[in-house]
């Protein structure tokens, strides 16, 4: 089994590694589940040029930038249809910010492939859409864990 780790990078600010880290550690070590960390996909897809000029052509050559951003975006969209059981998101005011967490879980629930939501917000401030594409939800990571615990 492998699940998504979803949620916000860009506007995080730890970028969202932490969490990310932690809860691998507990799929694996628990379930024998993998994940996908996008912090650890990242430097598989980009050449270290890219790494390293990424953040400088969001302002300063866009078309630059798009490219590296939609081999990113392939990449993620590609690893969800063929490679990922499950998404688990954290959604915060640092996801509703971005993009692309919205993209993840609209594409998961497309394809049938259940969303695990941890989210601090009260559900009514939440766009009804993310709400649509959810499967279940959890008030903090604890609640995630025992529910998992219980399926898995």
């Amino acid at each position: 089994m492998k699940a998504y780790l979803a949620g916000a990078i860009e506007h995080a600010p730890d970028k969202g590694k932490a969490w990310r880290a932690d809860l691998a550690e507990f799929l694996q070590i628990e379930f024998g589940h993998e994940s996908y960390n996008p912090h650890i996909e990242e430097p598989k897809i980009l050449t270290p040029e890219e790494r390293k000029q990424f953040h400088v052509l969001k302002t300063e050559n866009l078309l630059e930038f798009q490219k590296i951003v939609r081999k990113l975006i392939r990449n993620d969209i590609k690893s969800i249809l063929t490679e990922i059981d499950y998404v688990i998101c954290l959604w915060n005011e640092h996801a509703e910010k971005g993009g692309g967490t919205y993209g993840e879980l609209t594409f998961a629930f497309y394809h049938g492939i259940p969303v695990y939501m941890v989210t601090p917000m009260e559900l009514a401030n939440i766009s009804g859409w993310i709400l649509g594409c959810t499967t279940e939800f959890f008030k903090n990571f604890d609640e995630l864990k025992e529910f998992l615990r219980k399926k898995y």
